[in-house]
């Protein structure tokens, strides 16, 4: 069970779940594709090289894949839920109403393939970045339409009935 859906509470749904965009891994391959061509091409003593290579390649490609495994960005229909980090673990939870903003930043490789960071700004001056964010854009203006329609919603509590 993932993180958002275990401390959701009774009545909360998610309106939108970002993803992690797989250019986050292209780093690992390059080293592993290097480190596989060294250890081929090199003579004997020279090739070893090439296995160390490939031994970073296979960390980072680790790595990587924890990053992917333990991150998680969500909004709910209550709140902005944020959860990263694998062994220490870091979350950051916001009602609708301390949310001052979403931001994205894309670097020009970002804008190409469409991932970036997603900068959740809440009041108090929690800030919280998340990068690798595939489809930032969308997964902002999704979120804040639906925060944007929650907090239209008429409430019981203001009902005059």
């Amino acid at each position: 069970m993932s993180y958002v859906q275990s401390v959701l509470v009774p009545g909360e749904t998610v309106i939108v779940q970002a993803r992690t965009h797989w250019f986050i891994y292209l780093h690992a391959m390059f080293w592993l594709l290097l480190g596989s061509a060294l250890s081929l091409l090199l003579p004997f003593p020279v090739g070893i090289l090439g296995y160390c290579v490939l031994a970073f390649g296979l960390f980072l490609l680790l790595k990587a894949w924890i990053y992917v495994a333990s991150t998680e960005l969500a909004v709910t229909s209550a709140r902005v839920i944020a959860k990263f980090g694998f062994i220490r673990r870091e979350t950051v939870e916001l009602r609708h109403s301390k949310v001052e903003s979403l931001h994205v930043n894309q670097s020009i490789v970002g804008r190409i393939f469409n991932y970036g960071s997603v900068v959740i700004t809440g009041s108090g001056g929690t800030n919280a970045p998340i990068p690798y964010i595939s489809d930032p854009l969308n997964f902002r203006s999704a979120a804040l339409t639906g925060m944007e329609a929650i907090s239209n919603e008429p409430s019981a509590a203001h009902d005059p009935e």
